[in-house]
């Protein structure tokens, strides 16, 4: 397997926030913005009902901005895939019922903190709501699916976050079908990009996730981990998500999601070795502490980052996929 090397010439960019303020990205090494998770959710796959009341989930929030949160991640409605390791799969909620979860959520958070806010939502309806309420940017894991979504995210002309997927929570690993992973959802990424902009979104306020676990089983997740590289020639900005996936507890051999902390640390270490400007993560502490180390580290031997001749004395070692992956996200 080819494996993603850091970039030799790094990235950044800076998306415009309300109130002036804005959003700096950064692809080299270690500079990664942690995103951290709040699923306001009785059946999220890791912490389902742990924070579905207003209150634990501002605790929750707020904890996680102390301890290192660059930005945070609202969610009210439940995208687990259908399969072998969860079942059924998430029940689709009403747009009304995603509200009635957030708002309370949102609004008080926005009261507390400066920090930006995405609002996870495939619905349009759920997006102005939560725009009006002080939302920062969107969080679309549908790619757009729903046109009145991308008209409210054009006129809010707010940062949009486009996840890889195919499908929906029912059939997406169905569709799990690839020749080649990272090409595939790099060319659905750009037309996802071209969609946007046909909606009149700019393109410079989109940022790419290439939806690790959705419409992805077993190996798949970590041939698209190690080709990054392969996203980033899009030239937006890269968001992974892979925290406590089930993929991780595989390889690991850890059941449990919320055990899988050190697995999800690992990952997301890789994702910012090679080019990931956001990590999005459950277990913020843990995950600011190794950046802060990869970070240190990349600094010590900026030759090696800068020269594509000496990658090879810090490039990460080859990556080994275990035995038995496929046929699970």
């Amino acid at each position: 397997m080819t494996l993603s090397r850091p970039q030799t010439q790094p990235r950044r960019w800076s998306l415009p926030l309300p109130a002036g303020r804005s959003l700096a990205l950064d692809g080299r090494s270690g500079r990664s913005r942690v995103m951290g998770i709040v699923n306001v959710t009785p059946d999220s796959f890791s912490d389902g009902g742990d924070h579905l009341d207003p209150g634990r989930a501002v605790d929750h929030a707020l904890r996680l901005a102390a301890e290192g949160a660059d930005l945070l991640d609202l969610g009210a409605e439940s995208t687990r895939p259908a399969g072998s390791t969860y079942g059924a799969g998430a029940a689709e909620v009403s747009a009304d019922e995603e509200w009635r979860r957030l708002a309370p959520v949102l609004t008080e958070l926005r009261r507390q903190t400066d920090l930006p806010l995405s609002v996870d939502t495939r619905k349009g309806e759920v997006a102005q709501r939560a725009l009006d309420a002080g939302a920062d940017l969107v969080n679309d894991v549908s790619c757009l699916a729903d046109g009145e979504l991308a008209a409210v995210v054009a006129a809010a002309d707010c940062p949009l976050v486009l996840m890889h997927s195919r499908g929906d929570a029912a059939t997406m690993q169905r569709l799990a079908a690839y020749g080649d992973v990272a090409a595939e959802v790099r060319d659905e990424l750009a037309a996802a990009l071209a969609r946007a902009a046909a909606a009149g979104i700019d393109r410079e306020r989109v940022i790419l996730d290439p939806g690790l676990g959705f419409a992805k089983v077993g190996d798949d997740n970590f041939r698209l981990l190690a080709r990054l590289d392969v996203l980033a020639a899009l030239g937006r900005p890269l968001l992974v998500g892979a925290s406590r996936k089930s993929f991780l507890g595989r390889a690991s051999g850890v059941d449990e999601p919320a055990r899988r902390v050190a697995a999800s640390v690992a990952a997301a270490l890789w994702a910012s070795r090679t080019g990931a400007a956001v990590v999005r993560v459950h277990d913020v502490a843990p995950t600011v502490q190794a950046l802060a180390v990869l970070r240190h580290l990349a600094e010590a031997a900026p030759e090696a980052e800068a020269d594509p001749g000496t990658k090879a004395a810090v490039a990460p070692p080859v990556l080994q996929v275990a035995p038995g992956l496929e046929g699970t996200p």
